[in-house]
């Protein structure tokens, strides 16, 4: 294969060479921007020679020559673009966009000549139709279906101009895709609000410190208020001043939707049409019948039901909230209505009012280091993991590393990136630079948890508020999934699994951060070590479900305007669509969705949870059921179903269809009474 490639031609970079530092991680130090896209380059016309090697075999195809070499096909490309999208992601800057907007379109078509390369799906084909034949391993019927039907759902059995305008589509999808992402990412980091001494008055120290810090990174010379998530929520819960909060939540709902170059409602469009004509093309009703057809819930109908289970109950606790909100509202002396802006302020008080609980109190207790070590905790009582730091280089200076094993063998290399930047993309996220397999030698995987707290002054411990706790274990759930797995293929490892079942494994880890023998633990003050006062324990639990009502409406507003898009045909205007949606189910003013459409990265970035923002309430489902499982046998830390949970969902990643393996953890399929019950959400007796 290499020969594609002659050595005068390969240019000079660590991206394409073995990488022989600890646990073979990139060389970061070693790597420049301008050397990714000859090693883009070079990795696809490597990955090319093998596809033609695979297709034009005259040896009959068997699973070895077939399916495994594809398996192996992307293996330097996959170890460059690991890289990149890394980088991209936590740190962009002109030149890595450029290069996003360069290679997005050139993997498109990519991923198009193989999917459609017609002597490559014979030879899947053949191996499908005598399947019975081939004593193949559960595992490897499982590769041969999934391998199969991707060929099939991109396009390999299309014919003539179908094929061709199939290629187009997602090359442009592709396109679209990355400029709603750079776009959004433009528009968080240009704007921010500074702050005048008189208005940070009443509010928290921490807010101020982290205003204070913005300030310095944007060059300002006093505090400013971003659309970093960590830093606008709490400024719109604390501020007492009713029109910064105002100015400050149009800034966060308008991002992608200020005109000009950076607005994305007609990309939006334009990507919602492709989308149905992809579909169309591969003879499927709409979007949402095509994306839904590989996961759990299998049509936008099943969709719907779950969602509307849940919102009416939601809706009416969020309605009986405003009502209490607004007359706190009018007992400040402020007329008129509750607004979406006075949501988060009045909430707080209320919280306060009736838990005894504010931020301010709560946060000194919640040490982004102590944090750390509580999930360490939780994963090493649950599955024996041990976590050693490594002085190894990384991706950013903020990035820290981990050795994990389990009975003294090297598990994974855990890699965490927690602090927001102005060229991070926002939100949080899990990825794997490197996949566990075993076809290639006993790969152990490297998994990157990255997430966008404030940073703190210099000097000064980290402190979270109790949603980036969650986040926080929320993100670890997920590198569990992809440290845990053991499989041989690839393709099939760790999170490779259905999206509404992807969910299930971080859902379910952030149960263990209530768990009061973990609180009690963990949670100690960032200045006197003490730990968190049982009544402040127990007052923080009875809270956890408080304003559940706000949170689920905001959710599931935003999962079904995300499948009325794709379900029906697309519309020209989505943003009256969203509208339309929104006051067919009842939306209470006083809230908006969680992701409007011009911001809904989720869906518009790219096909990942498009008809499949619901995923999160699916796998709810799941994982309200899953922890009762653990509260059934005795407690949190029970071995045997830690056990269960290991054998049958996290380490086997998408080795069976995910009905069965949840069936073989818990027995049977749940229903919808434990979230219900979880979100303090059960209808009236």
């Amino acid at each position: 294969m290499n020969e594609t490639v002659p050595a005068t031609e390969t240019p000079a970079t660590p991206l394409l060479s073995n990488w022989t530092g600890p646990f073979g991680l990139p060389p970061f130090g070693q790597i420049a921007d301008d050397q990714f896209a000859p090693a883009v380059d070079a990795a696809l016309a490597e990955a090319r020679a093998a596809i033609a090697e695979i297709a034009g075999n005259a040896e009959d195809p068997t699973f070895a020559n077939t399916i495994e070499a594809l398996e192996l096909v992307d293996g330097k490309l996959s170890r460059v673009l690991g890289v990149f999208y890394t980088l991209a992601g936590t740190d962009s800057t002109p030149a890595r966009e450029a290069l996003q907007r360069d290679f997005s379109p050139m993997l498109a078509d990519y991923g198009s000549e193989v999917a459609m390369n017609p002597a490559l799906f014979a030879r899947i084909e053949a191996l499908w139709l005598k399947r019975e034949e081939l004593d193949l391993t559960d595992e490897q019927q499982r590769v041969l279906f999934l391998t199969r039907r991707s060929f099939v759902r991109q396009g390999a059995q299309l014919e003539g101009y179908a094929r061709d305008r199939l290629t187009e589509v997602k090359s442009r999808l592709a396109v679209l895709g990355t400029d709603f992402t750079q776009n959004l990412l433009e528009d968080e980091r240009s704007w921010f609000m500074p702050l005048a001494e008189a208005d940070l008055a009443g509010l928290p120290d921490f807010v101020i410190e982290a205003a204070r810090a913005a300030g310095e990174d944007k060059g300002s010379k006093g505090p400013v208020i971003t659309l970093s998530r960590s830093l606008i929520v709490p400024f719109l819960q604390f501020s007492s001043d009713r029109d910064l909060r105002e100015e400050a939540f149009a800034a966060w709902t308008s991002r992608g939707a200020n005109g000009g170059m950076t607005d994305n409602r007609d990309i939006a469009a334009e990507i919602l049409k492709l989308r149905e004509e992809r579909a169309m093309l591969l003879g499927y009703d709409s979007f949402a019948d095509y994306k839904l057809e590989t996961e759990m819930a299998g049509t936008p109908a099943a969709v719907r039901e779950l969602l509307m289970q849940v919102w009416e109950p939601a809706r009416a606790a969020a309605e009986a909230d405003s009502i209490r909100l607004t007359a706190m509202m009018h007992s400040d002396g402020v007329n008129g209505d509750l607004e979406p802006w006075d949501w988060r302020y009045y909430s707080e008080k209320r919280r306060k009012a009736e838990h005894d609980l504010d931020e301010a109190e709560l946060k000194p207790y919640l040490q982004l280091d102590r944090m750390i070590e509580a999930a360490f905790s939780c994963a090493n009582r649950l599955f024996g993991l041990e976590f050693a730091p490594l002085d190894v280089p990384l991706h950013h200076p903020d990035a820290r590393a981990w050795d994990v094993t389990r009975n003294g063998t090297h598990m994974a290399v855990f890699i965490a990136d927690y602090f927001a930047r102005g060229g991070k993309r926002s939100g949080a996220w899990c990825s794997a630079m490197r996949s566990q397999q075993k076809l290639a030698g006993d790969i152990r995987p490297h998994v990157l948890n990255v997430c966008n707290f404030a940073k703190p002054p210099k000097g000064q411990p980290a402190l979270l508020s109790w949603d980036d706790a969650r986040t926080l274990f929320h993100e670890f759930g997920h590198a569990l999934h992809q440290m845990l797995s053991d499989v041989t293929y690839e393709s099939i490892s760790g999170t490779s699994v259905a999206r509404d079942f992807v969910e299930l494994p971080s859902q379910l880890f952030e149960h263990w951060l209530e768990v009061p023998e973990v609180l009690a633990e963990f949670a100690t003050h960032v200045e006197t070590g003490a730990p968190m006062p049982q009544d402040m324990l127990e007052r923080l639990l009875a809270a956890s479900t408080y304003d559940m009502g706000f949170s689920t409406v905001e959710y599931i507003a935003s999962a079904l305007v995300d499948l009325t898009f794709h379900e029906g045909e697309a519309p020209s205007d989505p943003m009256a669509r969203q509208e339309e949606e929104l006051d067919a189910i009842g939306m209470p003013r006083a809230i908006r969705m969680r992701h409007a459409t011009p911001h809904f990265a989720h869906v518009f970035s790219g096909d990942g949870y498009s008809s499949g923002y619901y995923s999160y309430m699916w796998s709810e489902v799941m994982d309200a059921d899953a922890f009762d499982a653990f509260r059934e046998a005795g407690g949190a830390f029970d071995a045997a179903t830690a056990q269960k949970l290991y054998d049958h969902i996290l380490s086997a990643g998408g080795s069976r269809d995910e009905a069965e393996l949840y069936t073989a953890f818990r027995g049977r399929m749940p229903g919808v009474e434990a979230l219900l019950k979880g979100r303090g959400l059960q209808p009236a007796a």
